[in-house]
């Protein structure tokens, strides 16, 4: 009903109806998680916010909605931000969040063609910390197919990904990660562009098969990216920048056998005191298949992330889609 096949992957914990078109959406959050592991700050893994509203989507469409589990979802647009990094602070048992849930359709031609946008509001305890939103088109097989051309596999196929190459991962330490397998950061030559690591053997990033590249790898690539510019040295970590928020536009299906480039198109101050604007294109074969703007700022520091994300965001960002994506 999430698109996991791993129990231990599932957050979600329930959900209800409030309106027509409104929920609340219960999850816990662990305190600890193989990928997703507590920053040094002591606070949920944002990224746990993005899985969240991913699983939200997905529910909601075919608990709700009527969806087919057959459907394959096609993510278009997502964006996250935390905006009250505290609330999200670990203590002695698992987080409890709730997502206030508001349902749009757009560009809905059912049954072959399901156009569907989730916004949600975070709140931890009645605190609001968050808001993010996911754009996502469900098809059928037949609609799928012809959107994949030569990459589609059927449901659950096996996958392969690229070729090994004589290179190795980024060590973990260095992209925030406290495991060599959770690195997917390489880069063959010094004067080269990183490069996005696809190991579809991943237990988490491939909790299935898939026949392209999922965002959340693809989101994993982006964060840990700002993570090694913006900590060039283990003796400059005193002011750490922690992740903040998202905004992503994803373009072309990534393909699993050939080389993807994380480029940075720009770094720049962001208008709140410590905040710091990554905009970084995932490339492949010389087209962009992902764009993602990302907002930094200081650990510990209580940071109006709403507010920032705004003035670095691009009008309409989430408004206008070219529809032939990443995965949701």
């Amino acid at each position: 009903m999430v698109h996991r096949a791993a129990i231990a992957e599932v957050f979600l914990t329930d959900a209800v109806r409030t309106g027509e078109h409104s929920f609340l959406v219960a999850a816990q959050w662990p305190r600890d998680h193989a990928l997703y592991s507590p920053g040094s700050g002591g606070t949920c893994d944002p990224l746990l916010f993005m899985e969240t509203i991913r699983q939200s989507l997905v529910y909601l469409a075919h608990s709700f909605y009527g969806v087919p589990l057959t459907h394959r979802f096609i993510g278009t647009g997502a964006e996250f931000e935390i905006t009250d990094p505290a609330a999200l602070r670990i203590g002695g048992e698992p987080l409890p969040v709730v997502l206030e849930a508001r349902w749009r359709w757009e560009g809905n031609r059912p049954p072959s063609r399901f156009g569907m946008r989730l916004e949600v509001v975070l709140t931890v305890g009645g605190r609001t910390c968050g808001r993010g939103a996911l754009h996502v088109v469900a098809v059928d097989d037949k609609r799928y197919t012809m959107l994949r051309g030569r990459g589609a596999r059927p449901t659950g196929a096996a996958v392969t990904g690229p070729a090994p190459r004589a290179v190795e991962r980024v060590h973990p330490a260095a992209v925030g990660r406290l495991r060599s397998k959770d690195s997917v950061l390489v880069r063959e030559r010094a004067e080269g562009p990183w490069q996005l690591l696809v190991d579809v053997e991943h237990p988490i990033f491939f909790d299935h098969p898939s026949d392209h590249v999922p965002l959340m790898v693809t989101l994993e690539g982006f964060r840990q990216l700002g993570h090694l510019l913006l900590h060039p040295s283990e003796a400059g970590r005193g002011d750490a920048h922690v992740l903040l928020g998202m905004a992503v536009d994803c373009v072309a299906f990534g393909e699993l056998d050939e080389p993807i480039d994380l480029v940075v198109r720009e770094r720049r101050p962001g208008a709140a005191p410590g905040t710091v604007h990554l905009t970084t294109d995932a490339v492949q074969g010389g087209k962009v298949l992902t764009t993602c703007r990302a907002t930094w700022g200081l650990a510990g520091e209580r940071t109006d992330a709403a507010a920032d994300a705004v003035t670095h965001r691009d009008a309409g960002a989430l408004g206008h889609r070219v529809v032939i994506p990443s995965t949701a």
